[in-house]
């Protein structure tokens, strides 16, 4: 018994935070900052700053297969990963799960992209940077879609305000209030072409404005970290740390605190349950080296995993809970969406032969929502935005989403003319019945159970990409582009990498699962404050929500820790 005591001694903690990606890193910086003894469990191996970026200098060139993936090894590890196009490069296939060892089942087609390891996604996100505006918090109330969000932006508007001055965001202050402003370091410059583009649309559509876009690369030396070397090889890795992530900003700051323990290869498997205090213990991992659970006990959990892993670990949560941990509203794993986007409008613009531009920027321009601001003058509602850039090779390179799909003849070709692409990025409404839930009739390489995805696209998806294709074609047109084409490479959940909504949050335990706070309706001390507690997702990139979300999220937990209410 007493030997059972130390152990248990040994194993306990402040707070433990499940996942190491940016809503990770930043929970667990938050709550070591403000003295919180923290266990940081990741289900993936170690990645150390700089040190395990193997292919961080390395050119496409350099690479085997001309950078690319032999066909058979394509078809039998990588068959869901390499579909969209985003991933598979001899460069970049370290950071992506191997499909064959962590299979899951479609009803309808689902993109799930995922990295297992310390640093998450955080290591290979877009890092387009944008807050989500009043509107995008009030539409859901308005237009009686799902459930109200039970916070405004007013209430998040100073953690927006606090993270931006520590990730570092490039941007430029344009003034719009389905965009609101936020704390910038100097905007990216946009080349020649894209400032005579922003020009013509503006001049024929004053209601449309071309911007920069905001991302989360440093434009000068910021917090002990480089300014960005416009190499626009993000995703292998950053060793002048000119990008957030986790491994460059949130988890050295939680490590200089002392309060840190950081556990990789702890795949948790289900969230731990006092029946008598009706709170959570801690969590049960498996240990994917040794192939042995063990038990951790805290007072505090994040559950920061990613928007469907963490639903996976409540789901899994039957012990105490029939239908999984906090689904008394039966909402957890419900209300799947994403943002779709691989469709929008290209040209050729006809002159600026004599003009280039300075290195590869590792950013593009953005076109902010301009449908149904005021009231809904479409056939569907909400609205999109548009990432893309004009250069004299391939646009694409400009939206990080998709550009590490570019063939390698356009990195070495003479320059061609110029093109300007745009694509669009649409908000995609919380559908009831689009859902996950758990099997036991496939599972993964450690005898997990796995996951079904039955979710689709709605009538008013299908409606918002048809006016993307148009609305695209004739701006391009508008500016003087020739040659001007729109194209569509279809929709699916997943696609995005954006997935939101799978423990959304409302001021309701009956239609939500996470309270204001992000709190666990059931279980006041277990958090989720990763994609899963979105109540609606906007058009805009996402990330910098789960940031604010989870530095506000981490000190009200601490508050309330301090008072003894969890």
């Amino acid at each position: 018994m007493h030997l059972n005591l130390k152990a248990k001694q040994e194993n306990t903690y402040d707070a433990i935070v499940v996942g190491s990606g940016i809503s990770g890193g930043w929970a667990a910086k938050e709550l070591t900052e403000k003295g919180l003894k923290t266990l940081m469990l990741e289900r993936g191996r170690q990645v150390r700053h700089i040190i395990d970026y193997p292919t961080a200098t390395s050119n496409p060139w350099e690479m085997p297969y001309h950078n690319r993936l032999p066909q058979e090894e394509l078809e039998k590890d990588y068959y869901v990963q390499n579909r969209t196009g985003y991933a598979m490069r001899q460069t970049t296939k370290h950071w992506w799960v191997k499909d064959s060892e962590h299979p899951y089942t479609e009803i309808q087609r689902f993109d799930w992209m995922r990295g297992y390891h310390v640093g998450g996604r955080s290591l290979m996100w877009g890092r387009q940077s944008y807050r989500m505006s009043p509107m995008d918090f009030e539409a859901n109330a308005k237009e009686g879609i799902a459930v109200p969000w039970p916070v405004t932006y007013d209430e998040i508007a100073p953690w927006y305000s606090y993270v931006e001055r520590f990730a570092g965001i490039n941007g430029k202050k344009d003034g719009l209030p389905q965009l609101p402003d936020g704390e910038f370091l100097p905007a990216m410059e946009m080349n020649c072409v894209e400032k005579e583009v922003k020009k013509r649309i503006e001049e024929n559509f004053p209601e449309r404005m071309m911007t920069i876009g905001r991302s989360a690369n440093l434009t000068r030396a910021h917090n002990g970290r480089a300014s960005c070397q416009y190499r626009n090889m993000c995703i292998q890795g950053c060793p002048f740390g000119a990008y957030f992530s986790t491994q460059s900003s949130t988890l050295p700051a939680a490590v200089a605190t002392g309060n840190l323990t950081l556990r990789p290869d702890s795949i948790v498997t289900e969230v731990l349950f006092d029946p008598e205090t009706r709170k959570a213990t801690g969590v049960r991992i498996l240990d994917a080296e040794t192939m042995e659970y063990r038990e951790f006990y805290a007072k505090v959990v994040f559950l920061c995993a990613s928007a469907i892993a963490s639903t996976y670990i409540l789901m899994n949560s039957t012990e105490h809970f029939a239908d999984g941990m906090g689904n008394a509203s039966g909402e957890l794993g419900r209300n799947i969406m994403d943002h779709h986007l691989n469709l929008g409008a290209y040209g050729e613009y006809p002159g600026f032969e004599d003009m280039y531009y300075y290195g590869r920027r590792p950013n593009g321009i953005y076109i902010p929502r301009f449908r149904n601001l005021t009231e809904n003058n479409m056939d569907f509602i909400r609205g999109y935005g548009y990432q893309g850039g004009a250069s004299r090779t391939g646009w694409k390179k400009s939206i990080a989403e998709v550009s590490i799909g570019a063939k390698l003849k356009e990195d070495v070709n003479e320059p061609g003319p110029w093109m300007f692409g745009m694509m669009g990025f649409g908000e995609w409404l919380p559908y009831h019945e689009n859902k996950m839930y758990l099997t036991t009739e496939k599972l993964d390489k450690y005898g997990l159970p796995t996951i079904v995805f039955d979710a689709g696209p709605g009538e008013n998806e299908m409606k918002m990409r048809e006016d993307i294709k148009i609305a695209g074609a004739e701006m391009l047109e508008a500016a003087g582009l020739k040659n001007v084409g729109t194209y569509d490479d279809g929709i699916a959940l997943g696609k995005g990498i954006h997935e939101m909504g799978t423990a959304r949050m409302g001021a309701d335990p009956k239609t939500s699962v996470v309270n204001k706070w992000n709190q666990v309706h059931e279980v006041e001390n277990v958090f989720v404050t990763d994609g899963a507690f979105m109540t609606s997702g906007g058009c805009q990139n996402p990330s910098l929500s789960y940031m604010a979300f989870t530095a506000r999220a981490a000190d009200y937990a601490v508050s309330e820790l301090k008072k003894g209410n969890l």
